[in-house]
């Protein structure tokens, strides 16, 4: 019974991590463009991302830029912004789309905003 109880534990602490790249894996909650280049929008957005989840982190890519918010081993929201012809691509991956989240709606207040 007791290997059974750990072997629990531990699994449901394996599920629980969850990296930027496993949410790039589901379908985006959002994808949209913007004539605005990758710097522009991600000036834009992460202040208001940071002013909604203080856990918010902005990272320059090899195409743009990525917006993370994540706390303890979970990553919750992914904002990819990629460079594009007539701009940049922006594609949100979210851990629990269909739950409201802390700071969630000014989140995606601020990616529409920022279009």
């Amino acid at each position: 019974m007791m290997r059974f109880l750990i072997g629990a534990v531990a699994l449901m602490l394996l599920a629980g991590c969850v990296s930027p790249g496993d949410l790039q894996k589901n379908e985006p909650s959002l994808k949209a463009s913007t004539s605005k280049d990758p710097k522009k929008y991600a000036l834009c957005v992460f202040p208001r991302w940071q002013d909604a989840r203080s856990d918010a982190a902005v990272s320059e890519t090899e195409n743009g830029y990525r917006l993370l918010v994540a706390n303890s081993n979970m990553a919750d929201e992914l904002l990819d912004i990629r460079r594009s012809p007539k701009g940049s691509t922006v594609t949100l991956y979210q851990r629990m789309a269909w739950s409201p989240g802390y700071g969630r709606s000014e989140m995606k207040q601020a990616i529409n905003d920022c279009l």
